[in-house]
């Protein structure tokens, strides 16, 4: 995806980062040393062989001077501190090497563990439906043990955080409005509409009282799998410390244009089934479609389509917020 926060940097830029990183002997010459790995939406992301032969990965922070989202500021001092957190826990890439000096580049970078499996969500359709059950399940039992790890606070990874649940995702999904509204991106609804649904529904975050570690990105474009098993889960630079019910795996439990989510509730071993919980998972529906509407705008993606798709899914989150929940679930 082509996106404007990609910083993408020269091969010069790009050995005077292996040299510092690795030292002179490793850093490679001639052609064919580096290439971009296409698949992301915000970060650039390199694969590089050093001249050793050893192939690692380095992922360069947005631009200083592109405009991002406010809960994306700062996303890959999340990142770090999230692969910090999951080393031992889950699958990820260990990280070699980290830079948050700017001189090199006006961003953070940091290289790591190439790992060379596909996303599940490359290779899906080559797999059989017993196979894809497999993986999904999996993915969800993975995803559980990540949100056994617990922070201090609500919120961001290294702070501040808040002291409520409800502080801390007023807060998120505010910050959210705020840049549509800068930017004047029209949703179909009057924005203080959306903020009083929001205000309507509060309450129901008020039983999460746990601040556990929410990795919320956790897609199958993000989950690289070999020979049917997870090897590795890449991108945790949305991380957070929050309400596990906040996961990507829940999302297709309110919206089915999200994916088939039996799997990963199968073997994540439970799913929103109380009202409040399916209360607080329209919420956070909401949120996500209000993001995937807002940021075309500030990524000036080049897909005119991805505006058109999350405006409608934001339309399907709000319809669900508006109407009557059953009595039981």
């Amino acid at each position: 995806m082509e996106s404007i926060t990609k910083n993408r940097q020269s091969p010069a830029a790009l050995q005077a980062m292996i040299e510092r990183a690795y030292g002179p002997a490793e850093v490679p010459s001639g052609d064919g040393w580096f290439t971009e790995m296409g698949d992301g939406w915000f970060s650039v992301v390199y694969l590089i062989t050093l001249r050793s032969g050893t192939r690692v990965v380095l992922k360069v922070a947005p631009p200083a001077g592109v405009e991002v989202m406010t809960y994306e500021i700062g996303a890959m001092a999340t990142e770090l501190e999230a692969l910090r957190l999951l080393r031992g826990h889950v699958p990820v890439p260990a990280v070699h090497f980290a830079d948050r000096s700017h001189d090199l580049c006006d961003a953070d970078w940091f290289f790591m563990d190439f790992v060379d499996a596909p996303h599940f969500g490359t290779v899906r359709g080559t797999l059989s439906a017993a196979e894809q059950d497999t993986v999904g399940a999996a993915i969800g039992a993975l995803n559980r043990r990540i949100n056994g790890i617990r922070g201090p606070a609500f919120g961001p990874l290294s702070g501040p955080g808040d002291p409520t649940w409800r502080a801390a995702f007023t807060r998120m999904i505010g910050a959210v409005l705020d840049d549509g509204e800068r930017r004047s991106v029209p949703l179909g609804i009057g924005y203080d509409e959306v903020r009083a649904l929001i205000a309507a529904h509060a309450g129901s975050l008020d039983e999460v009282t746990e601040p556990c570690l929410v990795e919320w990105d956790l897609w199958s474009t993000n989950v690289l799998v070999r020979d049917g098993a997870v090897v590795a889960i890449i991108d945790h630079e949305r991380a957070f410390f929050g309400d596990p019910l906040m996961e990507a795996g829940f999302t297709a439990t309110d919206l089915p244009a999200y994916g088939e989510s039996s799997a990963f509730v199968r073997g994540y071993g439970r799913s929103p089934v109380t009202p409040a919980e399916r209360t607080r998972r329209r919420l956070y529906t909401l949120h996500l479609t209000l993001i995937m509407t807002i940021e075309p705008t500030f990524r000036q993606f080049d897909d005119p389509e991805s505006y058109a798709w999350a405006r409608a899914r934001l339309h399907e989150a709000l319809a669900l917020l508006t109407a009557p929940a059953p009595a039981e679930w």
